[in-house]
């Protein structure tokens, strides 16, 4: 039950820092219809950015300082460059933002270096958030925080126990994902801004007619939708590795969660990065594959199935593209996406 139990809430931190990296994207093309292709390496430079900050003054302050840098960066790029090349339509938009996620990646390596660095998150952070303790004659409990060793051994060889921590890490990251998904949606059904965000997008002559500058707020939402990135860059870096393959590792799996969750949906983002998340953990916690599963059950296989490397294959090992299998059934069965509105 323990097993469970963690695998889930890995599965769920993992599919939280998925939503966190796929909202500042959805924001972004919900609100100006721009589909950012160098979404992944804002991230990846929250997480360099962040380290740096962190070294300088504390991670604490970094929380903050990064992902107002990388916004103030992808508003000046929006500014400069995507801003002039908006009237040509989507392919010179994706062309441009994914050259960009080029020209991040080497400067990145020409200021850092290339290989990984130790981004450590705060002290208050690094033991487990919580211990599930499962013993075999008291059943399971749970601890919060580190589980003392005496907790985690018994002298009574007849008694089974198994302690089973959660990194604080990951639930700080849970934590922040749905703050900032609670803020997200305030923010824009709420307020009077986020009404002006939304209707820039399908009524630009009405509310440029109200006094507001479109082209600003388009630069404004691009900075923002960036900033989320980078805040979820520097959550991502302290908790798993600051690298430059962090962006290739990533990317892909973001555009999946959302054409998946429904194109500019932000529920749909939401819903989408948690199974995605879900799915890839326990495929990896479950190491069977056809040939374990068919001797746990007493089926008998022959000797040529059994050397069928099909038949051989893990669920961990096919885990890395679980995301795109869902992607191709979501795009014949539903192509809107699973809470989106508009095809494609």
């Amino acid at each position: 039950m323990e097993f469970f139990i963690i695998s889930m809430l890995n599965g769920l931190s993992y599919g939280l820092l998925l939503f966190m990296l796929s909202s500042g994207l959805t924001l972004i093309f919900s609100m100006m219809g721009v589909l950012n292709f160098a979404h992944a390496s804002f991230y990846m430079l929250g997480a360099y950015v962040g380290y740096s900050v962190a070294q300088a003054v504390g991670f604490w302050p970094a929380l903050v300082i990064a992902p107002l840098v990388v916004g103030a960066l992808g508003a000046l790029f929006e500014r400069i460059s995507l801003r002039k090349v908006h009237k040509y339509g989507h392919v010179a938009e994706l062309l441009i933002t994914f050259g960009l996620s080029y020209v991040i990646l080497d400067l990145i390596q020409l200021i850092w270096g290339r290989i990984a660095l130790e981004f450590r998150p705060p002290e208050i952070l690094q033991g487990p958030a919580l211990t599930l303790i499962n013993n075999s004659v008291k059943g399971l409990s749970v601890l919060w925080g580190a589980a003392p060793a005496e907790l985690c051994s018994s002298a009574d060889a007849a008694v089974r126990v198994v302690c089973s921590p959660f990194p604080a890490t990951r639930g700080f990251m849970m934590l922040v994902a749905l703050v900032m998904l609670m803020a997200v949606w305030l923010l824009l059904t709420r307020t009077r801004v986020g009404l002006v965000i939304q209707s820039a997008l399908t009524h630009p002559e009405a509310v440029e007619s109200l006094g507001h500058n479109v082209p600003r707020i388009f630069m404004l939402v691009f900075g923002a939708g960036c900033a989320l990135a980078g805040l979820a860059g520097v959550i991502g870096g302290s908790t798993f590795l600051t690298e430059p393959a962090m962006a290739a590792t990533l990317g892909p799996v973001i555009f999946v969660v959302v054409v998946v969750g429904g194109m500019g949906s932000l529920s749909g983002a939401f819903l989408a990065s948690v199974l995605i998340g879900v799915i890839q953990t326990f495929a990896v916690a479950f190491d069977y594959s056809v040939a374990s599963m068919a001797h746990q059950m007493g089926v008998p296989l022959s000797d040529a199935a059994l050397n069928n490397s099909f038949v051989k294959l893990t669920l961990s090992q096919i885990a890395p593209i679980l995301p795109y299998l869902f992607l191709v059934l979501i795009l014949i069965f539903r192509p809107k996406g699973l809470l989106g509105t508009r095809e494609g």
